[in-house]
């Protein structure tokens, strides 16, 4: 046993580990975020469990909204499937495989913006890797975090997940074309996302219909850097 912490040695020094990977990662966060504010480019961190309906969400939104130019970074373990969806709608795109990486990290999106070269005053979205856990522990360097959640993952998953909702600007619940077909009650889902993160905004929508959209079309203009 340790004399100073009571942890074994080994112990010690995975948490050293940690401390050491994190605190590099936010480093290289800070200059993302720096880059991309001289540049007028508002970064957005967008993150959900796998199937929750990112993908669908960015290729709507590069298809329809108007307020600034749109690019992304894609990230998953394997394939470009979702990339070339995005470049189909398009949207420019720069995929990151992680393997069995189960994240994003500041310096994966360092080197994706440099090979992306976004415009000025445009949006650029990072779509993490599809996991409540492990996307919420690292800083991107982005300039707002986006959770979306769907009524079919069930109410209680703020409350379960509480670190990802309580990092969030904002929460959008989609499929809500799906109501009237599972038993979910989003006013429930609110208060959890709340009771974790009172600060932040729950948006309900459906990318499908369309519904809710405009809300935030309304939202994403506003994240660009003064």
């Amino acid at each position: 046993m340790c004399g100073t912490c009571g942890c074994d040695e080994q112990g010690s020094r995975t948490l050293v580990l940690e401390q050491e990977v994190l605190a590099k990662n936010d480093g290289l966060a800070a200059e993302n975020r720096e880059w991309a504010r001289a540049r007028g480019i508002g970064l957005v961190n967008l993150m959900s469990s796998p199937g929750s309906g990112k993908t669908t969400l960015l290729a709507r939104t590069a298809r329809e909204f108007a307020g600034a130019p749109l690019a992304a970074v894609e990230g998953d373990q394997e394939t470009g499937l979702d990339a070339a969806r995005l470049r189909d709608s398009g949207c420019p795109v720069v995929q990151i495989n992680t393997g069995t990486g189960c994240h994003l990290d500041a310096g994966m999106v360092a080197r994706a913006l440099g090979e992306l070269r976004p415009e000025e005053r445009s949006v650029v979205f990072v779509e993490n890797v599809g996991n409540l856990v492990c996307p919420a522990l690292f800083d991107l360097g982005e300039h707002a975090r986006v959770v979306l959640a769907s009524v079919t993952e069930g109410e209680d998953k703020p409350l379960k997940y509480p670190h990802m909702f309580r990092s969030a600007d904002l929460v959008l619940l989609n499929k809500t074309d799906l109501l009237p077909h599972v038993e979910f009650d989003p006013a429930r889902f609110t208060d959890a996302a709340l009771t974790a993160n009172p600060g932040t905004c729950v948006l309900p929508v459906s990318v499908r219909t369309g519904e809710g959209l405009g809300d935030w079309y309304d939202w994403l203009g506003k994240q660009l850097p003064a």
